[in-house]
């Protein structure tokens, strides 16, 4: 990226908003789990949430964050290998879906639905990363994207809100 365009990034402390998208730019994991603790509070129709990045850009640390702020006690671990954690004691509970393993979209979307019904009965926070995974549209998700830079050894993180949101 270019250093302008890094500059423009560089919203981290004022939530402000570029054409229904806010851009942060994070120089740290800290500084990832401190966003993902204030997205909960800044947006708090957030119920779904589908993360996009490569692997070690960030997500599981923004989840992290997250589950900071729903006052969740245990460790937040990836959910790569058993695709799902719940941690129903959060206020409200999350639940953290990992797709990075599935390969047919109809059995990720099959999955997928399946924790959408229980969030939804237990009024959870739905955090799914690798939602490229899936084939079925979700209009009321919100979208993280990560990215890694290797150069200033930061991260990008652009949240867009419902495609519903951006028709109001």
């Amino acid at each position: 990226m270019e250093k302008d365009t890094e500059k423009q990034f560089e919203v981290f402390n004022s939530f402000a908003q570029q054409t229904n998208n806010f851009c942060w730019t994070l120089d740290k994991p800290e500084s990832t789990m401190s966003l993902g603790s204030r997205l909960t509070k800044k947006f708090p129709d957030l119920s779904i949430l589908l993360l996009n990045g490569p692997l070690g850009a960030g997500k599981t640390t923004l989840v992290k964050g997250i589950a900071k702020s729903l006052k969740i006690q245990e460790p937040i671990t990836s959910p790569t290998f058993p695709l799902s954690q719940h941690y129903p004691l959060g206020s409200p509970p999350l639940i953290h879906l990992d797709l990075y393993r599935f390969e047919e979209p109809n059995a990720a979307n099959e999955f997928f639905l399946q924790e959408e019904e229980e969030c939804k009965a237990m009024g959870a926070l739905m955090v799914v990363e690798w939602p490229e995974r899936l084939s079925l549209p979700i209009p009321d998700a919100w979208r993280g994207k990560l990215k890694y830079s290797s150069e200033n050894k930061s991260r990008f993180f652009q949240l867009i809100p419902p495609l519903y949101r951006n028709k109001l």
